[in-house]
């Protein structure tokens, strides 16, 4: 039977054996009927036999029709299939091209033959016939991927598999959707926050009609330039205004590097009425809500920097910042001050223990005003203590001063160590960074870590990325000179009603050396609120001799320092380079201060100096007079800072490296500023 059926070509569906042995079964119970019945009857018998004998006929006959049927329609679809193969093939507008292993053609179907305008093809290589596509495939075999990936050629954007094993190259015309997905991009919405820096200050000393004509010219000027860009702008309040814009033209913006911000610092100072703007500005979200949240957050920061700039970010990505080229105006006002200083006392009444940090490898500035905020934590009857592990290396001024306080009776329990902090932390002790906001530079990251949603900030740095996610109080104000200048004038609002004295002469007196330090002996960054704090801080007994004593540097660090600038070397007009020697580690305050020394120099508006920080890290000191914003420079390497005292670190360079990455940086800032 199986012989049978195979001469017959079944279908495959027929030859299966189960099939085959249920039709002998069934053949056989009827023969076995047939046999049965002939004994019984020998009549019924022979009618019996006679269907056995027609049914099997008509299974065979039946087995053939349909094994020809399955065989015709098999033909019929294989031929049908490889049919429309060919055409597929052929029409279909998807490109082929069939290579050699010296990338010679060798088969091209008509529908990429349009793009290759050539009828002579076959037989020449890919890149005598389109040097554009040669260059396409062999970036694709470098890649060394067959996966889809997109490309543009020839006006039209494709995508392109390459399967160089086989010698084919497929190229899929997606230009209708990648036209329409760019649109897509192009017409997503951006929101924006706009703010007029400093509209409260001069609105106090201004007539009604000096205010109405400076009001209405930063809306015909906004307004302007919101139309140039087509955009939409809409005034909230007198010092904000909502913007909504295509992604299309804030692209346009960020070409013009937002020049209203600068149109209206310069003409509103001709006028003797200088205002500045700051912006935030969201975009890259499905959400409206979460664009609008991230906007906000995105002018709180550029308000935090300082203002007179931009700031544009998504969610989850980098900002970029525009602008920032002027000095932050003094826009604190004691009232502020007093309100923060009331703040913060509330806030450690509410505390059982409170410890204050600084930057790591603290200088005078962030023990100062970290000790200052310690005397004020104690004020209310809270325990406080600054994190500094006094065992470990410190700088020569911040180790004078730790020894005189701890040969003080009264000033020896001011310091703890790190580990001895965090072994007594609880949920309801509070953190006090002061000098600084980054995560990546506090002195101690395991504190914080515990402590994160516990943290108060008082800083005179720009605010930056690193900022912590929810302080309890911010109190950063970039005009300040320092941070000492910030505490003091909070101690100035906390005076005990008893008489007694919240800080020792010794302790006013490091808080007077930490003004000192930070505004380069009150020459630099230095305001009236400046002097005031350092006269209060002389009133209740800072002793200038002491400062002097404190800050005098040690013969080695003199002879390092003064190497180091001998390596000056002008790279620009005004612009100074001090290099370290590659193999060897110079501590990061000596590189500041050289940085600081070359300053005095003539024709030194700014000045950077490179040198090792270990043996994988390149550490870069700037600084600058003020008409050079070295903190956007510092920026463009990773770091940040002020707009005159900034610094970055740079990982696996050389010194040489590392020099050539700040000119690079330093080229790309004179570009944006011509």
């Amino acid at each position: 039977m199986k012989d049978f059926l195979h001469k017959l070509e079944l279908p495959e569906f027929i030859k299966d054996s189960r099939l085959t042995a249920s039709m002998i079964i069934i053949l056989s119970l009827s023969l076995l009927g047939s046999v049965i019945a002939m004994i019984m009857n020998p009549l019924f018998g022979l009618a019996m036999v006679l269907i056995f004998i027609l049914t099997v006929a008509f299974a065979i006959y039946g087995t053939y029709i349909l094994a020809g049927n399955a065989n015709n329609f098999a033909v019929n679809l294989s031929y049908r299939i490889k049919r429309s193969e060919q055409e597929a093939m052929i029409k279909m507008p998807l490109g082929i091209l069939l290579y050699d292993s010296d990338h010679q053609i060798q088969w091209v179907n008509p529908y990429l033959q349009l793009y290759l305008k050539d009828t002579d093809l076959v037989g020449h290589t890919i890149e005598a016939v389109d040097p554009d596509l040669n260059k396409l495939l062999n970036e694709a075999i470098e890649a060394k991927t067959s996966e889809n990936h997109i490309v543009d050629w020839d006006g039209h954007r494709f995508e392109m598999v390459v399967q160089d094993n086989l010698g084919v190259i497929y190229l899929l015309d997606i230009t209708r959707y990648a036209k329409i997905e760019d649109k897509y991009k192009a017409e997503r919405l951006a929101i924006g926050q706009i703010f007029i820096d400093n509209y409260d200050e001069l609105s106090e000393t201004m007539h009604d009609q000096e205010l109405t004509s400076m009001s209405s010219y930063v809306q015909n000027t906004l307004s302007n330039y919101a139309k140039k860009f087509k955009a939409y702008l809409k005034r909230i309040d007198e010092d904000h205004f909502l913007l909504l814009v295509h992604m299309q033209d804030l692209a346009e913006m960020e070409k013009d590097k937002f020049s209203v911000l600068d149109k209206v610092r310069q003409e509103t100072s001709r006028n003797n009425t200088p205002l500045t703007l700051s912006m935030g500005i969201a975009f890259g979200s499905d959400s409206l809500s979460e664009i609008a949240n991230q906007a906000q957050s995105n002018l709180d920061l550029a308000l935090g920097r300082g203002g007179d700039q931009v700031v544009l970010r998504q969610p989850g990505k980098d900002a970029r910042f525009y602008g920032g080229k002027s000095n932050p105006m003094e826009k604190r006002t004691r009232v502020r001050a007093r309100m923060v200083s009331q703040a913060i006392s509330e806030l450690f009444k509410d505390a059982d223990r409170v410890f204050v940090v600084g930057h790591q490898r603290p200088d005078m500035d962030s023990v100062g005003s970290g000790i200052g905020v310690v005397k004020l934590a104690r004020l209310h009857g809270v325990k406080a203590n600054f994190v500094l592990d006094d065992t470990n290396k410190t700088n020569y001024d911040v180790g004078r001063l730790v020894t005189r306080m701890q040969q003080k009776n009264q000033d020896k329990d001011i310091f703890i160590s790190p580990e001895e902090a965090l072994s007594e932390v609880t949920d309801k002790s509070m953190l006090v960074m002061v000098d600084h906001s980054k995560y990546s530079i506090t002195y101690s990251q395991p504190l914080y870590d515990r402590l994160k949603n516990r943290i108060i900030v008082i800083d005179h740095h720009r605010r930056g990325e690193e900022f912590p996610e929810n302080p309890m109080l911010t109190y950063v104000e970039p005009y300040a000179s320092s941070a000492c200048e910030l505490v003091t004038e909070m101690i100035e609002y906390q005076q005990p009603a008893n008489g007694k004295r919240v800080l020792t002469d010794l302790e006013a007196t490091a808080m007077l050396a930490g003004i000192v330090v930070d505004s380069k002996e009150f020459s630099l960054r230095t305001g009236t609120r400046t002097f005031d704090a350092a006269s209060y801080l002389r009133s209740i007994g800072a002793d200038s001799a002491v400062v002097s004593m404190l800050l005098k540097e040690d013969i080695d660090s003199f002879l390092e320092r003064t190497h180091l600038v001998a390596t000056l070397k002008m790279v620009k007009p005004h612009m100074a380079v001090l290099c370290g020697p590659d193999d060897k580690i110079i501590d990061p305050i000596i590189t500041a201060q050289a940085a600081d020394t070359a300053l005095d120099l003539e024709n030194v508006g700014a000045s950077f100096a490179i040198t090792r920080r270990s043996s994988d890290t390149i550490g870069i000191s700037a600084r600058s007079m003020g008409k050079i914003n070295v903190q956007i420079i510092m920026e463009k390497l990773g770091g940040g800072g002020h707009l005159s005292n900034a610094a970055t670190q740079i990982k696996g360079v050389t010194i040489e490296e590392a020099k050539q990455k700040l000119l690079k940086a330093i080229d790309e800032y004179e570009e944006e500023n011509d």
